[in-house]
């Protein structure tokens, strides 16, 4: 059975449940209330106290409300949902793929993702190798999202650059949970979405299922297709203390790839595509279904469990300039554990766990150019394994300000056993083991504002994508020490997020030319290089009570992240001290809205990228500088019905959006009009949507 006939019947199958357990409770369910007062659940606890959770770490980390873009916005893509988050640079290429770059990480990934760990639930959406992916992920679906930048991450074991982004689905305890919503989004580009969700508790039993299917003819040629997507959970309070709670997500994504193109191409004819992309019809199709268990224990006033396992099947099938046929099963588990007392009168708290995430892949490609699949020209069997422990202990030397150290050490292998041999043998494996000290300070200066500091490592395995067991020289580990002060706060009309970062990186990955000038490379580490920036996030009511006086006033309410960045080699043997390519120096979102009391809103926002960027590693070509301005206004009380609409790129103006990166971008006898680096952005567009729950 396909995910997608799976999630259907699954979804039927849980709308139907919900619709008995309303009719025969009694008989199904421990009697109790509905979910409206619910107590809340035990392993997915609700935003509020997340946040406080979170905001204990000495760095950069956040909490995004997902209510905040999907009642407003057509939350399409993962860059809906992280533009206002500085320090995050993530624009759109085609369909759901996104550029993602935190902190500079991953620039040399031309495709897809690496150097940001990507979870749900807890759960890895990222492959064990390292690999990750943007198709999985459904903005429509989930309750919130935590961002963790840099080594930020250790509770989940990752430990890359850019740290790790975990996507969180609703429960049937939450406040807001539902028998029944539904969404409608319409827009540019023949694009439409339809999402359903229905959550609940009875008693000791609370289940939440959402799913979306998704259309789009997309702004460029050859870049529609189709989506279908569903997660759920059920949860099973077993006592007062314990409680457990099964997901289940499956998604099936048909997309057409239109591809890089020069410069010159996406500046003055951004709706075209590639020509091999069109000439081979380079596709991105991908089936997954992902299991997971998790249960929480509160074992004492001071001491709670968290304790879990996945299981994730996914194919891949992928015609470019071969066809791929990836099959993928990821499986793993964690244990984690959290003591909160106090220490010779001193408040402590310590937390610790392991995480095991282990994967195999049977990789097979077919060339593109013949029928079906074609012959086969590589055949591999592939396994990684990850086993991390960590440890981070919060001691409090005085009320308002803790001290903190953290260790994480990893092991983790890659091995690869070619089974297609006539063009040699790619065989090979490879075992690392990697420790990651962190220390930092956290300052309360006053509710609801923090002063923090600190200094981490983190280290970056090569994923099979980065080392090819051909006979080359493999690639290292990147390796980063990163030292950053910052601070965050909110209150009634303010919220601020701010941090100032330098890094310094041994080995990193970059990406070299293969010498056709398509983006095609072979990873290499590099010497030294720096990645260094200022990040800055902000909303405030710059205005109240211009029409309406009072207790609950209307307000002028600006939202901005801004971020500076600064990433170059550091005396390096070839590229002396140039900039790296791949990602700009400077790029701001605002808007301003203004927001009646009685849930209307309405006003304009901005994304300005005020100086191009380069694309090379010898800095020889850049893209352009642009400036995109949009405007929305829609009705969204907090009540059952919200509606929108939105204008993007009113202007319509042509500019680059994404890039893929190269260590040298000169015209080259196959390419005499320049590299296919470029991937244009969307013109001008107009999208509408609404949602009810009873």
């Amino acid at each position: 059975m396909s995910p997608s006939r799976l999630a259907a019947g699954l979804a039927l199958a849980c709308l139907s449940a919900s619709a008995v357990s309303a009719e025969h409770l009694e008989e199904i369910v421990v009697q109790g209330e509905g979910a409206s007062s619910a107590e809340p659940s035990l392993t997915a606890p609700p935003i509020a106290a997340r946040r406080a959770e979170i905001e204990r770490t000495p760095g950069a980390v956040e909490v995004i409300d997902a209510e905040d873009y999907k009642r407003t916005t057509p939350a399409r893509t993962i860059k809906d949902v992280l533009d206002y988050v500085p320090g995050v640079f993530a624009q759109p290429k085609w369909g759901d793929d996104t550029r993602l770059s935190i902190r500079g990480s991953g620039l040399s990934r031309n495709s897809h993702l690496r150097g940001v760990q990507l979870y749900m639930d807890g759960i890895p959406i990222n492959t064990a190798d390292g690999y990750g992916d943007f198709q999985e992920i459904d903005p429509s679906a989930y309750r919130m999202i935590e961002v963790y930048k840099g080594a930020n991450a250790l509770r989940f074991g990752a430990n890359a650059l850019g740290g790790a982004i975990n996507f969180v689905t609703a429960t049937g305890r939450d406040a807001d949970a539902s028998p029944a919503q539904v969404g409608i989004d319409v827009g540019s580009f023949g694009s439409y979405r339809l999402q359903a969700s229905s959550g609940g508790a009875y008693g000791n039993a609370d289940y939440f299922i959402t799913g979306s299917w998704s259309a789009a003819d997309g702004f460029r040629n050859h870049s529609d297709g189709t989506a279908a997507r569903m997660s759920g959970n059920v949860g099973w309070r077993l006592s007062e203390d314990v409680e457990t709670r099964f997901y289940l997500n499956a998604n099936d994504v048909h997309q057409n790839i239109p591809g890089a193109v020069t410069r010159d191409e996406a500046l003055h004819d951004p709706r075209g595509a590639a020509a091999a992309n069109l000439r081979l019809d380079y596709e991105r199709n991908i089936e997954t279904v992902r299991f997971a268990n998790k249960t929480t224990w509160r074992a004492s006033e001071t001491t709670s469990f968290d304790f879990g396992a996945f299981v994730l099947d996914r194919k891949l099938d992928h015609p470019i300039f071969a066809r791929l046929d990836y099959e993928y099963l990821d499986y793993g588990g964690f244990v984690r554990a959290t003591d909160e007392r106090e220490i010779a009168g001193h408040a402590n708290r310590l937390v610790a766990g392991v995480n095991l995430h282990n994967g195999t892949t049977d990789a097979k490609q077919y060339k593109a150019a013949e029928p079906d699949k074609g012959s086969l020209i590589f055949d591999a069997d592939q396994r990684s394994t990850n086993l991390s422990a960590y440890a981070e202990n919060t001691f409090y030397v005085v009320p308002s300000v803790g001290l903190v150290t953290g260790l994480q050490v990893l092991r983790a292998t890659r091995k690869q056993e070619d089974r297609f041999l006539s063009n040699g043998d790619a065989s090979g494996d490879t075992t690392e083991t990697l420790a990651s000290p962190k220390l930092g300070v956290l300052w309360d200066v006053a509710p609801g504002a923090t002063v923090f500091a600190n200094l981490s490592r983190s280290v970056e395995v090569p994923s099979f994508g980065e080392n090819s067991f051909a006979g080359a020289e493999l690639a290292k580990p990147q390796k980063a020490w990163t030292a950053e002060i910052g601070t965050r706060g909110r209150t009634e009309d303010l919220t601020w997020d701010a941090a100032v970062y330098r890094a310094r990186i041994r080995d990193e990955l970059l990406c070299n030319d293969t010498g056709v000038g398509s983006g095609a490379c072979t990873v290499v580490n590099l010497d030294k290089t720096i990645h260094q920036g200022v990040e800055l996030g902000f909303g405030a009511a710059v205005l109240k009570g211009l029409v309406v006086k009072g207790e609950t006033p209307d307000r002028l309410w600006l939202n901005l992240a801004y971020t500076f960045s600064d990433f170059r080699f550091d005396d390096d043997a070839e590229f002396g001290n140039n900039k790296l390519p791949g990602a700009p120096r400077h790029f701001l979102r605002a808007e301003l809205l203004y927001k009646h009391p009685l849930g209307f809103y309405a006003g304009p926002n901005v994304e300005w990228v005020p100086q191009a960027y380069f694309v090379d590693s010898e800095n020889t070509q850049k893209t352009k500088a642009y400036a995109l301005l949009g405007l929305k206004a829609g009705y969204d009380a907090g009540g059952p019905f919200s509606a929108y609409v939105e204008a993007r790129n009113l202007a319509d103006k042509k500019y680059i959006a994404s890039v893929s990166v190269t260590n040298q971008a000169a015209p080259t006898a196959l390419l005499p009009n320049g590299p296919l680096l470029y991937e244009p952005g969307s013109g001008r567009a107009l999208y509408a949507g609404v949602k009810y729950r009873w």
